[in-house]
């Protein structure tokens, strides 16, 4: 009897003991998503950067949906929680996420690490001249780096480091491996864009956009940025009847026939510019300051630039 009740005990012992791992295990599956790393983007031009360069090694999360502007876009309560949970923010800066600053700051003031990507990237001011800069800006400085890709390249090397610094449980390996990947691909994207620029004569190389976002690309490449229908680098500026007059003129002078709009936004303005001028005046949209969905024409910043330089070439070297 003695034998039996202690082979009884033993069992019932290895049955709670099995029971206990089963239940452990479960547990574990059941939060190790949730455990993940995680880095929190706010636009989804640097969440693309960001998850090139993160891959697997973590949950990259983007804040900012396609075809949204980074200018006016805004975060739900959820998403603004997001900020203050994550392992590093990675933002633009320089003033361009306007509605979504105050919770990168506080996020920050919380112990959260944050990277402005802008700001690391050897930022260009806005400036004045001749040719119609937003005077209201001068010496600002201009938020819309990604235009360059060498300082897209810059800023990529940069995310990486604060990745494998601030990021626990990642692999540096993979994510520096990674990051080599994607510079030898915008290392490309810059060669691809330089022979295809070539071909439009220096006297065409003249831009007249929807605002003043192309100045990066306008300085790497060798344009001239003549002017905007909005005077300004933020979309929530409105122009004048007197800054259209401006801007007509100043088209007129440099014999420039073409604006070039943002795909997400209205061409209305454009469209206003283009009845002052006269008919001949072509619109070509542009993919500027936001991704589309995949499959939409500009669904990674490579699209994005490829497209862009396509049409900015077959804009400017048309009859």
């Amino acid at each position: 009897m003695s034998v039996r009740v202690g082979t009884a005990r033993v069992r019932a012992l290895l049955l709670t003991l099995v029971s206990f791992f089963v239940i452990a295990g479960t547990a574990t599956a059941c939060t190790s998503g949730d455990d993940r790393p995680r880095v929190v983007v706010t636009t989804n031009i640097l969440g693309d950067i960001t998850r090139e360069i993160v891959g697997e090694e973590a949950d990259v999360s983007v804040l900012m949906k396609p075809n949204a502007d980074p200018h006016s876009f805004g975060l739900s309560a959820v998403q603004a929680a997001e900020l203050e949970n994550a392992d590093l923010v990675v933002y633009n800066g320089l003033g361009l996420e306007e509605n979504v600053l105050r919770h990168v700051t506080a996020a920050r003031e919380s112990g959260v690490a944050t990277f402005a990507a802008g700001e690391a990237a050897d930022p260009l001011t806005f400036h004045t001249g001749d040719e119609g800069g937003p005077a209201e800006e001068a010496g600002e400085p201009d938020p819309h780096f990604w235009t360059d890709p060498d300082r897209v390249r810059e800023a990529a090397g940069l995310i990486a480091d604060q990745v494998v610094e601030h990021v626990g449980g990642v692999s540096e390996k993979a994510v520096r491996a990674n990051a080599e990947r994607y510079d030898g691909q915008l290392a490309d994207l810059t060669t691809w864009m330089e022979k295809s620029f070539a071909a439009i004569p220096e006297d065409r190389r003249a831009l007249v956009t929807n605002h003043h976002v192309f100045g990066y690309l306008a300085d790497r490449f060798g344009f001239r940025v003549i002017g905007a229908v909005i005077p300004s680098g933020t979309t929530l500026a409105s122009p004048s009847s007197s800054d259209l007059r401006s801007l007509t003129q100043a088209m007129k002078d440099a014999g420039v026939r073409t604006v070039f709009a943002d795909s997400s936004q209205p061409t209305r303005l454009a469209e206003v510019l283009r009845q002052e001028v006269g008919g001949d005046v072509d619109v070509v949209a542009l993919y500027s300051e936001s991704l589309t969905e995949k499959g939409k024409g500009a669904g990674t910043y490579l699209q994005m630039m490829r497209a862009n330089t396509t049409a900015m070439t077959d804009g400017l070297t048309g009859d």
